[in-house]
């Protein structure tokens, strides 16, 4: 009798509601697989991105990066040439270096967004680190 009592009432109360398809939640901004998950969908792919040393240039055709940092310092060059560029893949290219584009320093809770087509390169200070959310939008 008790057993069926309980079978009873799980039956009548209400569930808990399922996330909704797509729903993503980093708690504390570290995804749950570790912080080389990515989170891919059909415009765009929600990542982490941790750097302690210098980056290539880089230039996505296709895509818009959206940034926010969350800890640790850099120098982000972006806009000019890119000097020596190599396709890496398609869409992608990489480069040794940047003429003729702009420096901005950046630090925790900055927000930044690099159009597509558009060439960019972080610098770390020796013995820094920067880590940052990252969404990469497709491009219109």
């Amino acid at each position: 009798m008790i057993a069926q009592l309980i079978v009873l009432a799980a039956m009548m109360s209400p569930q808990a509601p399922s996330a909704p398809q797509g729903f993503v939640l980093w708690p504390k901004g570290v995804p749950p697989g570790g912080i080389t998950e990515k989170a891919p969908f059909s415009n765009h792919v929600l990542s982490i991105s941790h750097r302690d040393k210098d980056g290539l240039v880089e230039v996505h055709d296709k895509f818009v990066d959206l940034m926010v940092i969350q800890s640790g310092e850099a120098t982000l060059v972006v806009g000019g040439t890119v000097v020596e560029p190599a396709t890496t893949e398609p869409g992608e290219i990489r480069g040794k270096s940047i003429q003729g584009g702009i420096t901005r320093k950046l630090q925790p809770g900055d927000v930044i967004r690099i159009p597509a087509k558009t060439p960019h390169q972080f610098f770390i200070p020796a013995g820094g680190q920067i880590t940052y959310v990252l969404v990469k939008v497709a491009a219109e």
